[in-house]
């Protein structure tokens, strides 16, 4: 049996603890305890799923028998939190970005390795089967030689305001939403090095708001493959756009061409109480059980559980070794953090910045 507990118990972590309670009641996970520093939500979350839940991840790092951790929090808190994690002997997800430094990415490398550890970042974007068809059908040669593309992520202006809070301002749209599409094109390429990075950002309407972060971003990345990709990522869309995520990605072969519009592809509607709405089912879904329960899915969740699924893996006597390459690592982490510290860095100084 693994015992899984979770780091943070708000928007993303509360995903994480309904996937891990529904694999609970597959057998061979069981959803052991949370950490939450919130007062009013650690209650809540307390009654939801009946696990101990501790103010702090070092009292339950202390007080529980794991196996796995995954970390849900601000991204300027995965650091610390991952590094008690792999300290303890725990393997570890990070929601992404693994870190929101170079140096910081690289310690958490180290120690996952001295400790012979699995370290997992949550890049949901890959577990789309859109996405995963896009790759299959790069490795298979299909694209050819990939020359250009761009890939756009954009979100409602509730989300830096309302949704993230007090920490939006420690963030911005690349790390919030620019590194989900950095790693998903370096993904479908056969995961490629970034090589030099040029951005541009504007700040207008957040920081009139008291809010110190970009609205925009525009990050041009060249790869390792010569591929020339346009990120193109915004959270200031009118509160009334019919989805909160407005997103997309497109790439252009020697031998083909490949685009994948994630906003309109499914359900599109207006119902009671509502404003026009885009539903994007490919991320979540509801399905019934024989039992009628809610059962939620779509890759959101996938991403999630794959972290359980290594995890079981490892304890029928799998090895990391044998799981290479097969979910988003450290070191891809890594990669992704260095295209974000490098487009901050090229909107700061105006400079094309080489990754190396």
């Amino acid at each position: 049996m693994i015992r899984i507990g979770v780091v943070g118990g708000g928007t993303y972590g509360e995903s994480h603890l309904a996937v891990f309670r529904d694999l609970e009641e597959q057998g061979g996970v069981q959803l052991a305890a949370l950490a939450e520093v919130n007062d009013e939500r650690r209650n809540l979350r307390s009654q939801e799923y009946g696990i101990p839940v501790y103010r702090t991840h070092q009292e339950m790092l202390n007080k529980e028998e794991l196996d796995g951790v995954t970390v849900a929090t601000p991204d300027h808190l995965h650091r610390a939190i991952a590094l008690d994690v792999l300290d303890h002997g725990l393997h570890c997800m990070v929601e992404k970005p693994l870190d929101v430094s170079v140096e910081g990415c690289r310690e958490l490398i180290a120690k996952a390795e001295e400790k012979c550890l699995l370290l997992e970042v949550d890049f949901h974007k890959r577990f789309d089967p859109y996405h995963m068809e896009m790759r299959e059908a790069f490795l298979e040669g299909r694209f050819g030689d990939v020359a250009y593309g761009y890939a756009w992520m954009e979100d409602k202006l509730f989300v830096p305001v309302d949704m993230l809070g007090d920490w939006s301002a420690q963030s911005s749209p690349v790390w919030f939403l620019g590194v989900h599409m950095f790693d998903l094109v370096r993904w479908i390429m056969g995961n490629p090095d970034p090589v030099t990075v040029f951005a541009t950002g504007v700040k207008r309407k957040l920081v009139a708001m008291g809010i110190d972060t970009h609205d925009t971003v525009q990050t041009h990345v060249t790869f390792a493959n010569g591929a020339n990709i346009t990120f193109q990522n915004c959270w200031i869309l009118p509160d009334n756009f019919e989805a909160v995520v407005h997103q997309g990605v497109k790439l252009v072969g020697s031998e083909g061409i490949f685009e994948c519009d994630s906003q309109y592809r499914g359900g599109r509607g207006c119902l009671k109480d509502e404003t026009m709405r885009t539903w994007n089912l490919g991320i979540k879904y509801r399905e019934r059980d024989k039992r009628n329960r809610v059962r939620w899915r779509g890759y959101f969740q996938s991403s999630i559980a794959d972290f359980a699924e290594n995890l079981l893996f490892l304890e029928r006597g799998g090895t990391l070794a044998e799981l290479e390459g097969l979910y988003p690592s450290g070191k891809d982490g890594l990669a992704i953090t260095r295209i974000a510290c490098a487009a901050h860095e090229s909107i700061e100084t105006g400079q094309v910045i080489e990754t190396d």
